[in-house]
């Protein structure tokens, strides 16, 4: 009956035309714990470890088991100590754009934190009007506070507000998404830093092997272009950099990311407009997704599962979901099985009957699973094999 229901409501909506994802009714979520079946052989125990987080985007564990959480819209920092969320935001968060989708975004720990200290975060820098850019900066955490605070690089002034995630790469550079929902046609302009992958050095300055490095009519800190919102992004541990894009209408993405390439926003797309019209899906010179979703799942954070606690699970993509073929309401948790060549063999759906909208998924340093939901009364999750 609930399939049949998301079918019906869907088809009307490509019926009639319209953009707005439809919301059906759901309650809040439960108190927990949680317990459920699993392919491979898991069952699964769910915990919710706080449900008081105001629209969190993303988390960082500290050495020790502390865990930072963003919330985007607020643009507060919050601390997770002892398994217990602090009713005190952490000050000394500059401030940010705080409308629709900006804010404060991803928060990620330099390579070297035991010795530098320096935690890396982005944000949505406010300017005139409904302007504002989307930030990389960096800050050293002394007790209740963010301190020595220093912006290394902002993009120029824009209504792109999509988000942004970060990843250190292998070699110690800090790849930053930047969103082109808003004004698609920058995602192809070499002279535009929205719709991008930009690649810089922990102090912000350019490395001088990018691929644009020197070309005339290209922003040097450009690394990949030709992207929608893309609010995942991971580093595998042999290397290899993928990124979580949203596509329309269907044709979600996840994609396998190479120096220089070109992702096709919004030139190509496996999905539709919202009035239902085709997208071409190939151009010569523009890479194909290497996953693809459709209807949409409204894709988020992502991370390759590397741990001990759950043997079957190894080397598996997990994906954060927000909804499900523009349904609020049917977000989950979606687990990929890829073969050797990072090829999709069969996927998974987790945790569906929460219905929850799930923002950024991690594993934590006890090689738990950790996600994070995009609600106004959001949550932190803890997922551990059931006993």
């Amino acid at each position: 009956m609930k399939h049949s229901l998301v079918t019906a409501v869907m088809f009307a909506a490509v019926l009639h035309g319209q953009a707005n994802v439809i919301d059906l009714p759901r309650g809040p979520l439960g108190d927990g714990p949680f317990i459920f079946d699993t392919a491979e052989q898991h069952k699964i125990k769910v915990t919710v470890i706080t449900k008081a987080l105001d629209r969190p985007f993303g988390m960082a564990f500290l050495p020790g088991g502390n865990i930072l959480v963003s919330e985007r819209g607020p643009g507060r920092l919050r601390i997770i100590r002892d398994g217990v969320l602090d009713p005190q935001p952490l000050g000394g968060v500059p401030k940010v754009n705080a409308r629709a989708n900006a804010g404060l975004y991803d928060f990620v720990l330099h390579p070297k934190y035991a010795q530098n200290q320096w935690i890396y975060f982005a944000f949505s820098k406010p300017g005139e009007g409904n302007l504002s850019a989307t930030v990389l900066a960096r800050a050293k955490l002394q007790g209740n506070s963010l301190t020595q605070v220093q912006e290394l690089y902002s993009t120029e002034p824009g209504t792109n507000i999509g988000g942004s995630r970060l990843a250190f790469a292998p070699d110690g550079t800090i790849l930053m998404t930047t969103p082109a929902a808003g004004e698609v046609q920058k995602a192809q302009d070499p002279m535009s830093a929205y719709g991008k992958i930009l690649r810089l050095n922990d102090d912000g300055t350019i490395p001088r092997d990018n691929p644009f490095v020197g070309k005339q009519g290209y922003r040097p800190e450009i690394y990949t272009l030709g992207h929608r919102d893309h609010l995942g992004l991971t580093v595998h541990p042999f290397g290899t950099i993928f990124n979580a894009e949203h596509g329309p209408n269907g044709g979600d993405e996840v994609n396998l990311i190479k120096p220089g390439a070109n992702y096709g926003w919004p030139v190509i797309s496996f999905g539709r407009q919202y009035d239902g019209t085709r997208i071409l899906p190939y151009k010569e010179g523009m890479e194909v997704p290497q996953i693809v979703w459709v209807p949409s799942i409204g894709p988020s954070g992502i991370m390759f599962y590397t741990g001990d606690k759950f043997p079957a699970w190894k080397n598996n993509l997990f994906v954060g979901s927000a909804r499900y073929g523009e349904i609020r309401g049917f977000g989950h948790l979606e687990r990929v099985v890829l073969n050797d060549k990072f090829e999709d063999i069969r996927r998974e759906r987790l945790l569906d009957d929460l219905h929850q909208r799930f923002r950024d998924v991690r594993q934590g340093p006890d090689g738990n699973i950790y996600a994070l939901t995009d609600q106004e009364v959001g949550a932190l999750l803890k997922i551990e094999p059931a006993q």
